[in-house]
């Protein structure tokens, strides 16, 4: 962990990681593998969003340029 930082910042105020509880220091873990994960689902997403306009478009240039008059 030594790159990891020595204070946080949490609602405009600066902690020093060391002069918190070993619950706080449990807590401030858990946030931050929470939001690695959420950046990797956010990653994710992006990659599906981009999949689904690709596919989006296929289909446009496959569909008949006239669409069929029949009735449903």
């Amino acid at each position: 962990m030594a790159d990891e930082p020595q204070t946080i910042t949490i609602d405009g105020t600066e902690y020093n990681l060391a002069e918190l509880s070993e619950a706080a220091r449990s807590q401030v873990v858990n946030l931050r593998v929470t939001d690695a994960e959420i950046e990797k689902l956010n990653q994710q997403l992006a990659i599906f969003q981009t999949a689904r306009t690709a596919y989006a478009n296929a289909l446009a240039a496959e569909l008949p340029k006239e669409p069929s008059k029949t009735k449903h």
